[in-house]
Order: C-alpha cells, then sequence, then structure tokens
C-alpha cells in the first residue's frame, strides 16, 4: 500500500524542493499528518503498542527487489513496489513500512532501486544484487514486534562507483545509520567498509531494544560525499537486504534471565575486590544471589572485541550442553545495552593459572592426570554424545577451570560452532588463540572437531611439563613445547619433559599422555584421533597408536619467529599466525 504526501517548501535561496512528508519523518503530533497513514502505523507518533494484539517476532526484507528465500530457509520479503516522487509503502503482511525522501528530481529511477547482475562474495548473492536507494533519507519500521532484545542485520554492497581507475570510480557514498534512533555508525561509506573492493558485501549488526512493538532503522545523508558520480543524485543511503530476529531466538532451551539489580547486587556494585580476572570477553566478577549461590558473572566490556553473536553462541551452547566437565550456566542478564553471563564459581579457577601462575596450588601427577582425562570426556561430550555437534574452538589452558575437588570443566563458548552431521568441515574464519590453532584451520579455515583434538593435544602437554606451549625465556631447542616433546619422544627420553615439581609420577601415565598429545597434533586432520578414542588410549581401555610421523610443520616452516607463540590478546577474526606458503603444499600432499 503506497501513500503520498507532497509539500512544497523552499529551503535554500533560489531552490524549491518536492518533500516527501510522512509520520515516520517529523516528530509533530499532527491529526493532519497520520489520520491518512493505514492502521498500525500512527503507533509510532501516539506511542502506544503497533497493530494492536498482532505480534512477530522477526522481519527480513530483500530491499530493492522481489521475495527471496536464502540458503538457510529465511523469507526475505519483496521490496519493490515502485515509489513515487513522495511516497512510503507498507508491506502486505503489515510487518514492516518503508519511507523515502530527498531531492527526488535528481533521480531518473522512478523506483527509487538500483539492479546489478554481478556475483558478491557472499552466500545468497542474489539478496545483494538490489537495493532500495534514496537521496535523502530512508527509513525501514519493523511492525508489531514482540517487546525485547534484537539482532537487527543489514547488508550493503557497492555497484555505483567501481574499482576501474575511471572518472565513474571517484564518487562517495557516505551516510549515518540510527538504530532506535540512535547513531550507530557515522559517516558509513559501503565501498571503505569493503576495504575498496566493489561487489564485495558488507554486512553489520547492531543490538536494538524494541520497547513499543516497532523498530526503526534510518539511513540519513548528511550531505556528504559526492552529488552527481557516475549519475546525478548517486549519493543517498543504499541499503540491500535487513533481518531482525530476537537476540535469544533458536535456542532450544531458554536461560534463565537475572536482573541486572540483582547481579549489581550479588558482585557489590562490581566492586573490584571482588573481581576474578578478565578475559577477551570482559571482566568476571564473583558474586552471591539471592538465593545464596555463589557465582561467577561475566560482563561484556564496551571495548570488547567479542561482539553480540559470540555472546549469543556462549549463552546457547551452555544452555544446550550438560556434562560434570563443562561449566554450567546459571543465567544471563539483558537489559538495555548491559550483556552478562552468569556461570558456577569455581573455587580453584584456571588451569593456566594453577600450571604457570603464582599460586599456592600444587598439581600433583594423579590430580594433573585426572584433570587431562576429564577434559577429553568434556571435548569427547561436545562432539559426538551431546545431541548438538559442537566443535569449542578454543580449547586452551586458560578455558579450562577447576572446581573446589580440582575436577576440571571446560568454559568460554564464545566461539563455539554446531555442525550439520552431513558436513565433513565448515569453512570459516579463523579464531581462537594462538599455539593451540591446528594448521588447516589456521591456514586454511577448514574447521572440524580435528580442530579440538589438536589444541587438546596442546593443554595436555602443558599439562605434563608445567609450562606454556611457547616460551622465549628458555634455550632455543625448548621455546616450543611441541617441538620439544617431538625432540625427547624421537630420543626415547620422555621423562625430560615432565615438571621438575613432579618429584613422583607414574613412568608408564607419562608416556601414555605424551604419546597421545603427540597422536592429536600431527599435521593432517585424518592422522589425529577422535576424542572418544583419546579417552579410550588415555584410560587404558586401548592400546595407543604408534606415532610414526613427525609433524611437517616442523621442518618445512621456519619457526624462529615469536608470531605463533600462544597470547590471550588475538581472538580477533581473520588474524592468521605467519605460515609459509610450504605449509600449504604440507596439507595438500598429506591430503592426497
Amino acid at each position: 500500500m503506497c501513500h503520498t504526501i507532497n509539500y512544497r517548501g523552499n529551503f535554500h535561496p533560489g531552490q524549491t524542493v518536492m518533500w516527501q512528508i510522512q509520520l515516520a519523518l517529523i516528530n509533530i503530533h499532527s491529526s493532519s499528518a497520520y489520520s491518512v497513514l493505514p492502521t498500525g502505523l500512527d503507533c509510532i507518533q501516539q506511542n502506544f503498542p503497533c497493530l494492536g494484539d498482532i505480534k512477530y517476532s522477526d522481519f527480513a526484507i530483500n530491499c530493492g527487489g522481489p521475495e527471496i528465500t536464502s540458503s538457510s530457509q529465511i523469507v526475505y520479503e519483496r521490496d519493490n513496489e515502485t515509489l513515487g516522487p513522495a511516497t512510503y509503502y507498507e508491506a502486505s503482511t503489515k510487518r514492516w513500512a518503508v519511507s523515502n525522501v530527498g531531492r527526488f528530481n535528481e533521480i531518473n529511477d522512478p523506483q527509487y532501486t538500483s539492479f546489478s547482475s554481478s556475483q558478491f562474495n557472499t552466500l545468497d548473492s542474489e539478496l545483494l544484487q538490489t537495493a532500495r536507494i534514496s537521496p535523502g533519507s530512508l527509513r525501514y519500521f519493523g511492525l508489531g514486534l514482540e517487546n525485547g532484545n534484537y539482532n537487527v542485520t543489514l547488508k550493503f554492497a557497492e555497484t555505483a562507483f567501481l574499482n576501474p581507475p575511471t572518472w565513474k570510480s571517484l564518487g562517495r557514498r557516505v551516510f549515518d545509520i540510527y538504530i532506535q534512533g540512535n547513531l550507530v555508525r557515522k559517516d558509513f561509506d559501503i565501498k571503505k567498509e569493503a576495504d575498496g573492493v566493489s561487489f564485495k558485501a558488507v554486512q553489520m549488526v547492531f543490538l536494538a531494544q524494541v520497547s513499543n512493538n516497532y523498530l526503526e532503522i534510518h539511513l540519513f545523508w548528511a550531505g556528504k560525499g559526492t552529488c552527481c558520480i557516475p549519475d546525478l543524485g548517486t549519493y543517498g543511503p543504499s541499503i540491500s537486504a535487513i533481518r531482525a530476529v530476537p537476540e535469544l531466538q533458536g535456542m532450544d532451551v531458554r536461560p534463565y534471565i537475572i536482573s541486572y539489580v540483582e547481579l549489581k547486587a550479588a558482585t557489590e556494585d562490581f566492586n573490584p575486590a571482588n573481581k576474578l580476572g578478565e578475559g577477551g570477553f570482559g571482566p568476571v566478577f564473583k558474586g552471591t544471589l539471592n538465593d545464596g549461590r555463589v557465582v561467577a558473572v561475566k560482563q561484556l566490556s564496551v571495548t570488547s572485541r567479542q561482539g553480540t553473536d559470540q555472546f549469543v553462541a556462549e549463552i546457547a551452547t551452555t544452555s544446550a550442553v550438560q556434562h560434570r566437565n563443562l561449566v554450567k550456566l546459571y543465567g544471563c542478564c539483558i537489559e538495555g545495552n548491559k550483556r552478562l553471563i552468569v556461570y558456577e564459581y569455581l573455587e580453584n579457577k584456571s588451569l593456566d593459572q594453577a600450571l604457570f601462575g603464582k599460586t599456592s596450588l600444587f598439581l600433583n601427577w594423579p590430580i594433573r592426570f585426572d584433570i587431562c582425562l576429564g577434559v577429553a570426556r568434556g571435548l569427547a561430550y561436545l562432539h559426538v554424545e551431546s545431541r548438538l555437534r559442537i566443535v569449542h574452538r578454543d580449547v586452551k589452558a586458560s578455558n579450562i577451570l577447576l572446581d573446589s575437588d580440582l575436577n576440571p570443566k571446560v568454559s568460554d563458548f564464545g566461539l563455539a560452532k554446531l555442525f550439520d552431521d552431513k558436513k565433513t568441515h565448515i569453512g570459516t574464519r579463523v579464531a581462537g588463540t594462538f599455539g593451540y590453532l591446528a594448521p588447516e584451520y589456521a591456514m586454511l579455515g577448514q574447521l572440524t572437531e580435528k580442530a579440538d583434538v589438536f589444541s587438546f593435544g596442546v593443554v595436555a602437554l602443558e599439562i605434563v611439563s608445567g609450562r606454556p606451549n611457547a616460551d622465549s625465556s628458555l634455550e632455543e631447542e625448548k621455546i616450543y613445547l611441541l617441538k620439544w616433546a617431538w625432540h625427547v619422544y624421537e630420543n626415547n627420553r620422555e621423562v625430560e619433559l615432565v615438571d621438575a615439581r613432579l618429584l613422583e609420577f607414574d613412568e608408564e601415565e607419562v608416556k601414555r599422555v605424551i604419546r597421545v598429545a603427540l597422536l592429536c597434533t600431527q599435521t593432517s586432520p585424518q592422522q589425529r584421533p577422535s576424542m572418544p578414542r583419546v579417552v579410550a588410549m588415555l584410560s587404558g581401555d586401548i592400546e595407543v597408536s604408534a606415532v610414526t610421523s613427525r609433524p611437517g610443520y616442523f621442518t618445512d616452516w621456519n619457526f624462529n619467529t615469536t608470531s605463533f607463540m600462544a597470547t590471550d590478546t588475538p581472538r580477533a577474526e581473520n588474524e592468521h599466525s605467519e605460515f609459509s606458503s610450504s605449509m600449504s603444499r604440507i596439507l595438500q600432499v598429506q591430503r592426497t
């Protein structure tokens, strides 16, 4: 349904402009303004729930194009209605509406859409082939939405200003993005965001709070960029697709919601004295809930490199799995821009602190062996025994917590990935911690459960040796734990790897753990055992397979670099360790 409201006014001396005025663009209460609007939109002005009792939990729009069903079976509703020089459009489903305003006499396209037949570097490329454009101000409204927190995904692609060095490539499209009236991106330039590459998809995810059953997305040209390249009027907002979903949608098990007021009281207003530590997510505080339970409260930092996706992934994964060797989720808090996760409190903190830190806690060999076996059991549950097929992606000593009885619990599922049983691997951007990354994952982005197996092998060697996987303070041959472990193994001197603080240990168990760890860290994922098999070998139920091949990355990759040393800081995606081109050849040869 389209509606037109016209207005002529002198906005600059000697310049008369045709403007569209509709309810979404003027913030005044005028019966003459909103009385012509369809039922449902007047709620935006009157501040009462939209569409009465009709409520939706999501919407998706193929901006400027026909209805499309994506590869993940999401229906993006059509938005290819012809918009006149002063119109807005309300979808037939009444889930959303769009409004367009600006200097329309400068645009030749009466539909205010664009189309490109080019293919884009993303799934569902057809969603990027169309776009809704505007010479000034473009607003989308999600209507009749259930109140709550939403993830708002915006997809963009620049097709007007191309890469070849011609005069047409010199244009710039610059506009601001507002969500619920809040400026979330200023001076947004699609081509710049795509690193100057034409036909490269740009996707952005924002968090929005819906409190009156509607969501507003506003793209506004603030007078920057170029006005006439390649055509007059090619400067305002352009958007290809929109999707909004509740933040915790898709969870089979909904977490218990704990109020911010209770968590603030539980942690004594996040008193620094109660701070347990800090990771990529943000600070962690000890607290006591109203029911007396002692908890660890993870607070998403404003400056955290981890965003909404990781926050949701951690809650969703931890809610869906239960095992004695996995940390237990008590609940979460989502209020406004506050994001917190509440876990069981584990008295003995993390394994890396016990092994490498200054602590009075001493882990004897029987305890270390039980920790190693417990971690293996937790990962085996994630990979095989859980109803979901889960790859953790960030197995490391700092993500293994110890309870009062020193039982290990795998934690931090912010990077976890769910697998389809029909897939052999997932091609994905690299995330995790250097020093624990499997070669095929770090180099090629190929993710399977065997990436966790590799990481476990590194952790197992750290448990035996009591040292981190890389330590530049040691003599050269011992700097890299994996390389040193292979050296002592090949010379039948495995006991030299044992932590010097362990005056007593079971030599056969030590050798078994080391050999399992060396199997887990083979170059080829096919040569690594599964985690259930690792559990069986560690527990002595089956013999440890023969360790026959020294990993190729020792001989074909220059190890005299610190780029692969473990650190908790570079968890950002797309950061790769500096593998040489020879690593690709190793992987290719071993696959064939």
